[in-house]
């Protein structure tokens, strides 16, 4: 090769990496951690949907420090360790300034100290109280945290319902067991008695030693927290087959899309204390009918949660006018009143945006929304 070929093949290269660069300073990255494989592949899917919708609204006003918002997705395969290796390698990325994490508090906590490490905001979905409560100054939840689904179910199911004597049947992972602890006490404090409560482990196939359980308790109501949408699915087949046809108020899992499809007329007639209902405000119906014009199907929990992290993720870094981790921290704990499809976030010192659930009814398969509960403590 001549000089002057090299000399050319050089300016090539320079002028090709030079582009790349260009192209890459004209986007702005978020890093989203979601369960593209595994058993919650579906509820990922609704999630990455979810975040899209918001990066596409975004983009169409202006975008983000006059920059295209662009997700970086990476899959959790539904396991913590995936999790981990997920974040790891989008905290690996040093153009990425924030994150959308997990909405299973198990991986969320499996993340939280690379999280710390890292020192960028993550948005999560994951209710455990505990996981804006172990001094992770990073953490900012878009969905209630379970003090206040257990508040709730407990005030519904006692005081409406008018059921004294409850079984509660939860996942043993870090979600279930928190909201079955908060459950117990809420039930307590109200003079109901928690008759049996039934731990399970996540993905299980067979419930009926937890159906017979209940059966036998001589509970008035059933109450649950199921994490994954396919254990909802199975169990609430087996709970009727097996003769348990008792009122049943579970947590968000038990009125989601998937859930619904998977279980069919087992579900018919619970009630389920879910943070995103289609008519709870006008937020909640416009995102419903922007989801159903952009993927012909029903939004839900996993979708919504999503759309507003990335929307007011957007909105904290614009009104920040930096991608430095600090500024954009502080601009999220000043959104206060901004309208989502979730509700109205209003961030504590504790990174906690939402504080209320909706009581929604399965009547026959369609999810109707029936009253929204919000807290001032």
């Amino acid at each position: 090769m001549t000089k002057y070929g090299l000399t050319a093949l050089l300016l090539c290269g320079a002028l090709t990496l030079a582009a790349s660069q260009s192209i890459a300073a004209e986007t702005l990255k978020i890093g989203v951690v979601a369960p593209v494989t595994g058993p919650a592949a579906e509820s990922g899917r609704f999630q990455v949907n979810g975040a899209k919708l918001a990066a596409e609204e975004v983009n169409k006003a202006g975008g983000v420090l006059g920059k295209q918002l662009e997700l970086v997705i990476e899959d959790d395969q539904t396991t913590n360790p995936g999790a981990v290796l997920a974040f790891s390698k989008l905290a690996g990325d040093s153009d990425i300034p924030a994150f959308i994490g997990s909405i299973r508090s198990t991986q969320v906590h499996a993340m939280a100290p690379d999280v710390i490490k890292t020192g960028k905001p993550m948005m999560i979905g994951g209710t455990d109280p505990k996981l804006t409560h172990m001094g992770n100054p990073w953490l900012f939840r878009f969905r209630p945290n379970d003090t206040y689904s257990a508040r709730v179910i407990a005030e519904y199911g006692v005081n409406v319902l008018k059921r004294k004597k409850w079984a509660i049947v939860h996942s043993t992972d870090a979600f279930g067991t928190a909201g079955k602890n908060a459950l117990a006490d809420q039930l307590k404090a109200l003079g109901a008695e928690t008759v049996i409560t039934q731990g399970y482990t996540n993905n299980s196939q067979d419930f009926t030693p937890v159906a017979l359980a209940v059966k036998a308790a001589g509970a008035e109501i059933l109450s649950s927290y199921v994490t994954f949408e396919t254990d909802q699915g199975i169990l609430a087949k087996q709970m009727r087959q097996l003769g348990v046809d008792l009122p049943w108020i579970g947590s968000t899992t038990i009125s989601t899309t998937s859930a619904l499809r998977l279980a069919g007329p087992a579900l018919n007639g619970t009630w389920g204390v879910t943070d995103f209902a289609e008519k709870s405000s006008p937020a909640s119906e416009a995102f419903s009918q922007k989801y159903m014009a952009a993927y012909n199907t029903k939004a839900d929990v996993f979708s919504a949660w999503p759309y507003d992290a990335v929307t007011v993720l957007a909105k904290a870094i614009n009104d920040a006018g930096s991608t430095e981790p600090e500024k954009i921290r502080a601009a999220l704990m000043a959104i206060s009143g901004f309208q989502g499809a979730e509700g109205t976030y209003d961030f504590d010192q504790n990174g906690d945006g939402l504080h209320g659930y909706n009581i929604v009814h399965n009547d026959n398969g369609t999810i109707v929304f029936e009253r929204r509960i919000d807290f001032k403590d």
